[in-house]
């Protein structure tokens, strides 16, 4: 997709035309997909255009679910059943030779029934499926119908990119907040186990310089400064890759797992209720990044 442009795989796109035989209509359908998987529909005879729409849907799509339809109304003059007159000859020479009289109105009817005496316009679908003068410019058509569902694709690409920006710049304020939270988180830590050990050694039994250290081991602990350095480096991967463009949902889906591994961190390592809720409004953001880069290309 060498455009830095942002796809969804979601859409929708039609394309339809008229010519002497009738009218057609091609449309072309996508959804969320891991791959690219493209299913094509079409009336018997036009078997060719499978190839074309199949050949022609990696230029423009890299993952998603296509189902793209062809349908054809045949003009009402097209439509004309066809008699087998030779065969209806045949068969009335036989009925008169072994009744040895002229075809009743009823005996003529029935043989009308007979199987190949009458073939319907649906033949004539086939014949036009061998045209060559049909068949070019339906597979242009085709083709111009998956150029619409990717101008669609490329639309709903615009709206993520927006939506998926903003969930960024709302994680890098919550960011901002948890770095002033954290410069105080292990102070905090060591004035709460040093009133801790206090209440638990009255008499001062235990060694001070010890008590000290593992207290400073522990406040050390709740350093949560490179959890949030990683969170800005991912917050600038996640820009370049918005920025980049399609394809890029698989990558997007791995930075939020990433994201996600920070901010359980700095859950678990937070000793203040402020700090906590900032993780977990961050938690929530990247849930929801990762729910809307599913929908990226």
């Amino acid at each position: 997709a060498g455009m830095s442009v942002l796809s969804g795989m979601t859409g929708f796109a039609r394309v339809s035309g008229e010519a002497e035989w009738g009218s057609w209509a091609w449309e072309a359908k996508s959804v969320n997909g891991r791959g690219l998987d493209v299913r094509v529909n079409y009336p018997p005879g036009f078997e060719a255009l499978e190839r074309v729409i199949k050949s022609a849907a990696p230029k423009y799509f890299q993952r998603g679910s296509l189902q793209v339809a062809l349908r054809i109304d045949l003009s009402s003059g097209a439509d004309t059943a066809t008699v087998n007159t030779t065969l209806l000859d045949t068969l009335a020479a036989a009925v008169e030779k072994r009744t040895g009289a002229a075809l009743s109105g009823e005996v003529f009817a029935s043989l009308m029934n007979v199987k190949g005496v009458v073939e319907p316009g649906a033949g004539n679908l086939r014949d036009l499926g061998s045209d060559e003068a049909v068949i070019t410019p339906l597979a242009k058509a085709g083709e111009e119908a998956l150029q619409a569902l990717q101008a669609e694709r490329r639309r709903e690409g615009g709206m993520l990119a927006d939506l998926l920006e903003g969930l960024v710049a709302g994680m890098e304020e919550l960011r901002e907040k948890a770095g002033k939270l954290a410069d105080t988180q292990p102070a905090l830590l060591q004035e709460r186990l040093t009133k801790q050990l206090d209440e638990l050694d009255p008499g001062g039994r235990v060694d001070k310089e010890r008590a000290a250290a593992e207290i400073a081991l522990s406040a050390a602990k709740a350093d949560v400064r490179e959890e949030l350095d990683r969170l800005t480096a991912h917050f600038v991967s996640a820009h370049e890759l918005l920025a980049g463009g399609s394809p890029v949902g698989r990558k997007l889906d791995f930075l939020a797992q990433e994201l996600n591994r920070e901010a359980n961190t700095l859950c678990s390592k937070s000793v203040s209720l402020d700090l906590t809720n900032a993780g977990l409004g961050l938690k929530g953001l990247i849930d929801q990044f990762k729910e809307q880069a599913a929908n990226v290309e």
